[in-house]
């Protein structure tokens, strides 16, 4: 954090709730009036100077109420582990608690959704390196390395870019969606001068996903058709603008300037 404010950088942490993060979340859950930070989060702020730290800085509190029943894990008599549930009560608040240090100087109620932004955006490197193997090579040559991290991450970009085409409302991780959609038995026969191909899945999402990629193909067919009378970035334009209908909302890709036909 000093780092990041020494270059003029903005900054927003997770605090781990230590003996002095947790005087402040008494303190402050004292206190009424919290401010609404959507999906059932409630948010306070105050200023804290934890142990190390050479000066005070923001710190953001948000809570959400937990409903139904709580798991617990005891241990009994014998050191077995047992699994047990815990009822909250009507009556009861019982609230989860996650503690933020910021530099920003948003309003109160952006920083649920700001957190979970930056969530999103870790659990993109968190596919990359466990799903992807990103991680998973190291080597003293540096340019072989840059290799193949390219190539995973120009893996990772096709994927998703056809996942996309099949299931255009939702990101798929690879650890469901490369099962759910590779893994089949095709059967291949020629007759008369054509040739078709025959996907038979055991997966147990097989209808909805032959209906997925059967959508997918006839786009990509429909495409073919007037492919002569594209250029290659036209075609990328089409793709792409399908596959991210949701965040285009209807709308074409806009091709670079030194693109655009004239």
């Amino acid at each position: 954090m000093r780092e990041a404010e020494r270059r003029g950088v903005a900054y927003l942490f997770k605090l781990r709730l230590t003996a002095n993060v947790k005087r402040m979340i008494e303190r402050l859950s004292t206190q009424s009036a919290w401010t609404n930070a959507g999906q059932g989060f409630e948010a306070k702020e105050s200023l804290v100077r934890l142990e190390g730290w050479s000066r005070q800085r923001r710190a953001i509190v948000l809570r959400r109420r937990v409903k139904g029943a709580l798991a617990a894990s005891l241990s009994d008599d014998h050191g077995q582990q047992k699994l047990s549930f815990v009822e909250v009560g009507a009556n009861a608040e019982v609230y989860e608690y996650s503690v933020l240090a910021t530099s920003l100087d948003e309003e109160l109620s952006a920083f649920g959704q700001l957190y979970r932004d930056r969530g999103d955006g870790e659990n993109i490197f968190d596919e990359l390196k466990n799903q992807w193997g990103w991680g998973g090579f190291t080597t003293h040559d540096l340019a072989r390395c840059r290799l193949a991290a390219r190539l995973v991450a120009l893996f990772y970009d096709w994927w998703n870019i056809f996942v996309r085409l099949a299931e255009p409302d939702r990101h798929m991780e690879a650890i469901t969606s490369r099962p759910l959609l590779l893994h089949a038995i095709a059967t291949r026969v020629r007759h008369a001068r054509q040739t078709t191909i025959t996907v038979a899945s055991s997966h147990a999402k097989a209808v909805p996903a032959a209906r997925a990629l059967r959508a997918v193909a006839l786009f990509l067919r429909e495409l073919v058709k007037n492919a002569e009378q594209l250029t290659s970035p036209q075609r990328w334009r089409a793709i792409l603008s399908r596959a991210f209908q949701v965040f285009l909302q209807g709308r074409q890709l806009r091709l670079p300037p030194r693109l655009a036909p004239i």
